[in-house]
């Protein structure tokens, strides 16, 4: 059984700091391309950041600078750094792990950038 399970998320006030984890089971971890996805309410989802198994990593280009995006294979989890939050930001953060025939989601975790 696949498992996506990310944490992290909270309220946080404008230029202040989230670490999102999320912690993958039931997946060969180091095989997927692993993302963060975010979605505001009345908007749709984006890509927020994506690093694929080798390493490489993107980023959507609001959060360019502000956001990193890491992983452990060995302890099969990704993490996205977030600093100099901004209201934007806010939104439910989704974990996602992909391969071309498999694309899996977390449950989310909200993230709310307000003073």
């Amino acid at each position: 059984q696949v498992q996506l399970v990310e944490s992290g998320g909270g309220l946080v006030q404008p230029g202040g700091s989230l670490r999102l984890s999320c912690a993958a089971s039931g997946i060969t971890f180091r095989l997927y391309s692993m993302g963060w996805y975010r979605q505001a309410p009345g908007k749709q989802r984006e890509l927020v950041a994506r690093i694929t198994s080798g390493g490489n990593a993107n980023y959507l280009d609001s959060v360019k600078g502000r956001f990193t995006i890491s992983r452990d294979n060995a302890e099969k989890i990704v993490i996205l750094q977030m600093n100099s939050l901004k209201p934007d930001d806010t939104a439910l953060y989704y974990c996602n792990a992909q391969l071309p025939l498999n694309n899996y989601w977390g449950q989310g975790t909200q993230v709310t950038v307000s003073s």
